[in-house]
């Protein structure tokens, strides 16, 4: 290894037009690769996280809920395609709900909250080169969602992969763009000050964004929260959800020992030995939501006084060239998760919020409970629900329902009703006739090789 390999990375990167700011962040985390670092968090330095804030016990004064929201922006991460589910566009253009796409349903959200509150609440995205005209164009259709003087969207940054042999630039002349990964949404920083969004937010007075994820449509901007960053002069809180066994391996919140900070740690952070302690949860008893909430002041000095850098702890990803193809040659991508950057602000916090603020759809199995009877959707985009306890757990066959376009064959009609199911588990090729009612806990398994119909109007019990 030697820094031929991060000349040529920077070479390809001034190439594409990339900001000098964003090179300079990808070369930190280089130097870091080639020095041996893998962003490993061992069990031994950190403790549990003590008992944390409640978003219900927060109870400000309405003219404080007022005034935090007017100075708030909502950040959506919008750079996500749909390519687990088979899909090429951006994710957040996918009918999720009514027929309305997670874009239609945030614009909803935002403009109710707006009306609400009469406040001016931006909405700003974070979009790939993937992502950003087909998401502009489902936005374009919401004439008085632009604040004026503000950007409705700003792009992250792209990086080369590096081959995992010698750390060069990667190079793949059948598709040149899947020489490229975005360095994680911890770019989300970086983007912010490249982009200039960061100063023309500020300009125009905004203190506090709230950033989250496109597909993540309980993630609403609530006032309570912005007002209590405002009165405790927090400069970064996340929100967290109890853990349970369905969710140990995501990214928990814990204290660092050396210096009693609030930590995030990832799964890809987790040494082999730590897995055990990692997944217990029991003793690591929060997960991060990804829905953060930064004082962009604050945010704004810390960029300034380290360059550009903010330092948040390296994630190295091993991955093929191509996804799609196993024997293509071995990479590494370097990433950063925002939630990281909870240790680089002095002060920051995390407060607990219920799981009607999580609702991310990563596969079909949630696209299906999200579009079935157990949600309902308000014409102000706010998902209720009548089901009692935690939402039904569904788990399809992934030979049959994986890919997005398999999954609509097989319910023609529309999904099963599922308010009264606990659990919906599909093994084999299954197809879902029209009215069909799930209640209980039920499994339905089609012969091999062979195509079940569920019929019209049945009722399935565990």
């Amino acid at each position: 290894m030697s820094e031929a390999g991060l000349r040529q990375a920077q070479e390809k990167m001034r190439a594409a037009g990339a900001a000098e700011v964003a090179i300079k962040v990808f070369s930190h985390y280089y130097r870091l690769l080639e020095s041996g670092q893998q962003g490993t968090i061992r069990e031994d330095d950190i403790d549990p996280v003590g008992d944390l804030p409640h978003l219900d016990h927060l109870d400000p004064a309405p003219d404080a809920v007022r005034a935090a929201l007017a100075e708030t922006v909502v950040i959506k991460l919008n750079g996500g395609l749909g390519t687990s589910m088979g899909v090429t566009g951006p994710k957040s253009a996918l009918p999720v709900k009514d027929g309305l796409s997670f874009l239609d349903i945030i614009a909803r959200q935002i403009l109710s909250t707006r009306k609400a509150y009469d406040v001016p609440l931006p909405l700003v995205l974070m979009n790939s080169f993937r992502t950003r005209e087909e998401s502009l164009a489902i936005l374009g259709e919401y004439a008085e969602l632009p604040v004026d003087g503000l950007p409705l969207d700003f792009r992250q940054n792209m990086e080369p992969k590096l081959l995992e042999a010698d750390l060069t630039p990667a190079e793949w002349p059948a598709d040149p763009e899947l020489a490229w990964c975005p360095p994680g949404h911890g770019d989300l920083f970086t983007a912010l000050v490249a982009s200039g969004a960061l100063d023309a937010l500020r300009e125009r007075g905004f203190r506090h964004a709230f950033i989250s994820n496109a597909d993540n449509l309980g993630a609403t901007p609530d006032g309570r929260i912005a007002a209590w960053m405002a009165e405790h002069d927090v400069p970064f809180g996340m929100e967290v959800c109890r853990r349970t066994r369905s969710d140990r391996k995501g990214g928990h919140v814990a204290v660092r020992k050396s210096d009693g900070r609030l930590i995030l740690r990832d799964s890809a952070q987790v040494h082999p030995d730590d897995t055990g302690s990692f997944q217990d949860v029991s003793r690591h008893r929060t997960f991060n939501t990804n829905n953060l909430w930064i004082d962009l002041d604050r945010l704004a000095d810390l960029m300034s006084g380290h360059d550009g850098v903010l330092g948040l702890p390296i994630i190295v990803n091993h991955k093929t060239l191509d996804p799609a193809d196993p024997s293509s040659p071995k990479v590494i991508q370097l990433e950063t998760g925002m939630g990281t950057a909870i240790e680089t602000f002095e002060g920051s916090q995390a407060v607990l919020v219920d799981r009607s603020r999580f609702k991310p759809v990563k596969t079909t199995n949630d696209l299906l409970v999200l579009r079935s009877d157990v949600y309902e959707l308000a014409d102000s985009g706010e998902l209720t629900t009548t089901h009692e306890g935690d939402e039904p757990y569904v788990d399809l066959d992934p030979d049959h329902f994986k890919v997005l376009a398999e999954f609509e064959t097989r319910f023609p009609a529309g999904p099963p009703s599922l308010v009264r199911a606990d659990r919906l588990a599909v093994h084999g090729d299954v197809a879902f006739g029209k009215d069909v009612v799930v209640v209980g806990d039920v499994e339905v398994t089609a012969p091999t090789g062979t195509r079940l119909q569920v019929a019209d109007g049945s009722e399935l019990r565990g």
